[in-house]
């Protein structure tokens, strides 16, 4: 650990909570230097909805590498690029009647924010940019305008300009239809928002919370949008690739967006990818108008099509998604309403949940307990009061299972008020199933 100390910047945030050495990780599990073994239940903030070092995938990956496959090409053509694109034309797009353009952004999702909210601006001639309350979009400087996280804002070091703040669904509290106030500022002159460029929303806020927008509000932001010739910005880029049960988080709503961000799952094996959808009309952008060196990363090219190959050809490894996303939900409505006293409540759709906490130092407390009993378990909100649940897609049910027993025990310990953790319980003696 020494090295960390002496060099790395202060600005490290996963490694404070999580103060291990990690070396190997396979499927649901990360092993530390000692030879401990973690279940994850971060998952790369997402990044990781097939698990680590998916075996499937790294094979297609060591082939392609030993065969001198392209690396980096910029935005050549590539034959590894070709398929992809077919690939995700055939069995993403075509099938769910989506025509879209593809752009390959810079291989961060905040690049390809940063790319959505240019071509809005570009297509539309307006600057401002519409977003909710508790949203998290990346920390350059343009996503950083929309996202709505003080801790992250404050360190911008500039003014944060071109975005308006509206409430999220439920923001106001149950039963507020907060898209009702949306229509009336686009609607009257002096409301002081003049016509945008763009509306971007998250169906799930995961930074903000676990979030979950109705169906019905997402049906009535996309008409109030259509209302005013505003254009739609999903950003998927954590609660899509399968997280909500749908390759697509926005599906089960039936609405259209105009422009979508992809990220973090999409390569399928943790390397850097990202992609804009946009509807054709508004693929207007002049050559090379937004570039980045890396915007066509090969490597992740092959593994993302390995992964749309393996688990969306069909709808068995969706409906799987879904039938763990019901267990999770049980699980964790039967923990609230045992532990809860006032001090929990579940919230989440598929298999992206959390308990949101009274407080940050409560759920802090119990993530870290679930760590040391072998559990790697994040937060997320306003104040880091939610307990995220954010685990591989592919995990073995068993392991699903002894994950939540772990943070149930944490919610014990902590609503006991219990100051350690017996050696005889811990989870290193327990055998777990190794998902194959």
């Amino acid at each position: 650990m020494k090295i960390f100390d002496e060099i790395e910047s202060e600005v490290q945030s996963y490694a404070r909570a999580f103060p291990r050495v990690f070396h190997k990780a396979q499927d649901e599990f990360l092993y530390d230097e000692e030879g401990n073994r973690y279940l994850d239940f971060l998952a790369g903030a997402g990044t990781l909805n097939y698990g680590h070092n998916n075996p499937r995938f790294k094979e297609r990956l060591l082939d392609y590498i030993s065969e001198d496959g392209v690396t980096h090409g910029l935005d050549l053509h590539t034959r590894a690029k070709g398929q992809f694109l077919e690939t995700f034309s055939n069995t993403i797009l075509k099938p769910r009647g989506m025509n879209y353009v593809v752009q390959f952004t810079g291989p961060t999702g905040t690049n390809a924010v940063e790319a959505a909210l240019k071509i809005a601006r570009n297509v539309t001639g307006q600057q401002n940019i519409v977003t909710f309350t508790n949203g998290f979009h990346g920390v350059s400087l343009g996503a950083l305008a929309v996202t709505g996280n003080a801790h992250h804002r404050d360190a911008a070091g500039v003014a944060l300009n071109g975005a308006h703040r509206a409430p999220y669904d439920g923001y106001l509290g149950e039963g507020v239809d907060t898209t009702a106030y949306l229509d009336k500022l686009f609607a009257d002159s002096s409301s002081g928002i003049n016509s945008p460029a763009a509306v971007i929303v998250e169906t799930v806020q995961g930074e903000g919370g676990i979030n979950v927008a109705s169906f019905e509000w997402l049906r009535n932001l996309q008409a109030v949008c259509k209302k005013h010739d505003v254009l739609l910005i999903v950003d998927d880029i954590q609660a899509g690739c399968g997280r909500t049960g749908n390759f697509f988080s926005f599906e089960a709503a039936g609405i259209e967006p105009d422009i979508i961000t992809l990220s973090k799952s999409l390569s399928g094996y943790g390397l850097p990818f990202a992609v804009v959808l946009m509807k054709p009309e508004l693929d207007q952008w002049k050559p090379g108008e937004h570039n980045g060196t890396f915007r066509g990363n090969n490597l992740a090219f092959v593994t993302a099509k390995a992964a749309i190959d393996h688990y969306w050809v069909n709808d068995q490894f969706s409906r799987d998604i879904k039938r763990k996303g019901e267990y999770i939900t049980e699980r964790l409505d039967a923990i609230v309403e045992k532990y809860g006293e006032g001090h929990f409540a579940t919230r989440g759709r598929g298999m992206f949940h959390g308990i949101n906490c009274v407080s940050g130092e409560l759920s802090n407390a119990i993530t870290q307990r679930a760590f040391k009993q072998g559990l790697i378990i994040e937060t997320s909100g306003a104040d880091d009061q939610v307990v995220k649940f954010l685990c591989p897609l592919t995990i073995a049910d068993e392991n699903l299972e002894r994950g939540i027993d772990i943070v149930e025990q944490a919610i014990r310990e902590v609503c006991a008020g219990e100051t350690s953790i017996p050696r005889e319980t811990s989870y290193f003696d327990e055998e777990l199933v190794v998902n194959g």
